[in-house]
């Protein structure tokens, strides 16, 4: 099994960029005419808020850095999306929930909902999984999407030309339904042989925005949850040995979410052979946070990246029953030092980096620029390994 080097895949990144500085078109500019994306709260800009207006991301200090206020987003600012819009000259995206309030919806919307699941709660039932909250899930949210198209073009074939030049997010998700059932008792060796039931729910939703005229779409593999402040809180071990020595992180987690992104990875690629004029573009969201974790100084982050800026007590600044946006919830003075907000979302500064590198590389091939000019229908996609930064060709 062939390994990519790095040194050959900056050679090739480099080749792609130098290919669009020469071919006299702005990659960015004019490549989509609207975006629409689907997820959690990783992605949601406001769903929840419509749906729950007494959730905790409606209150002060959400949305200080960038907007000044509340926004409905899991963040102090913007979230990768916001970065992805701006990158292409286009407004940011409204949570659907909106559209009731007569926003235009034209040029993209967002169906994420902050603790959405992949798998709908009819199927958890059907599985007779108990105690999983899914009222908003990956399922509904493209029935939410399928509802839409009606006003936003006249015709089966007119919908098709729309969605040609539209981009679409499908993710990140499925760390909720893995916290969910942990809650609930399972054991994370139990919850890994139900993460093929997720990768299937995602590429699942993924054939479905083909069949309705979808051509480049961009799929994002987890993040890595062991990191993050409130599961390092509700997963905490006594062993030590449960912790990564150079992160900190809680091992097993992570490899939860490695096994997810490798599954994901394979789906996408047999997708990718039964539409081969399709763009379908992987970004490796684990391993751009990994270098983070690994390194939080070189990038900025001088409070580290495992404590949360927002929160109330502990070792990482994260107590569920103190949540940011509550009152007794304590603020850092600067958001842009910490990598973690909240304890289970990135800070603005955290979604930027993440944005970057899958707008321009390395962690998405082809970036997602490249597609404007139609590259990647006649590359060869690498897989990312998660548990390296090396990249397996695919087969």
């Amino acid at each position: 099994m062939a390994f990519f080097s790095s040194t050959l895949f900056f050679n090739l990144h480099l080749f792609l960029t130098i290919f669009l500085s020469f071919s006299g078109t702005d990659p960015v500019s004019g490549c989509y005419n609207s975006i629409f994306s689907f997820g959690d709260s990783l992605t949601d800009t406001g769903n929840w808020l419509y749906i729950n207006s007494s959730s905790n991301i409606g209150n002060f200090p959400y949305g200080e850095t960038f907007f000044h206020h509340p926004t409905g987003r899991s963040s102090d600012g913007r979230v990768v999306v916001d970065f992805i819009a701006q990158a292409f000259g286009l407004p940011f995206l409204p949570p659907y929930r909106a559209c009731s309030d007569g926003r235009d919806l034209r040029h993209g919307a967002n169906f994420a909902v902050a603790g959405a699941t992949a798998i709908d709660a009819a199927s958890y039932e059907e599985k007779k999984i108990g105690g999983v909250v899914a009222n908003i899930s990956l399922v509904d949210q493209i029935e939410w999407f399928k509802g839409l198209l009606p006003s936003l073009c006249l015709s089966s074939s007119g919908c098709r030309k729309f969605l040609r030049g539209s981009l679409f997010l499908v993710g990140e998700i499925g760390g909720n339904d893995y916290a969910q059932l942990f809650s609930n008792g399972w054991s994370l060796e139990k919850i890994q042989t139900f993460v093929p039931q997720v990768v299937s729910t995602i590429t699942s939703a993924v054939d479905t925005l083909i069949e309705h005229g979808a051509m480049t779409l961009v799929v994002p593999g987890g993040l890595p949850l062991g990191c993050f402040a409130s599961v390092l809180t509700f997963g905490a071990s006594l062993n030590k040995e449960d912790y990564d020595n150079e992160t900190g992180c809680l091992k097993r987690w992570n490899e939860l979410l490695q096994y997810h992104n490798d599954r994901l990875q394979i789906e996408l690629d047999r997708m990718r052979n039964l539409h081969p004029h399709v763009i379908i573009i992987y970004a490796d969201y684990y391993n751009s946070a990994m270098r983070i974790y690994r390194s939080p100084l070189q990038f900025g982050f001088s409070k580290g990246a495992l404590s949360a800026c927002c929160g109330s007590g502990g070792p990482y600044n994260y107590n569920s029953s103190v949540l940011c946006g509550t009152h007794e919830a304590r603020i850092c003075n600067d958001p842009s030092l910490y990598w973690n907000w909240d304890g289970s979302h990135p800070t603005e500064g955290g979604h930027r980096m993440i944005a970057d590198d899958v707008i321009s590389g390395p962690y998405a091939f082809p970036p997602i620029t490249c597609p404007c000019l139609q590259l990647a229908s006649h590359v060869k996609y690498p897989h990312y390994h998660t548990k390296s930064q090396s990249f397996r060709a695919s087969v």
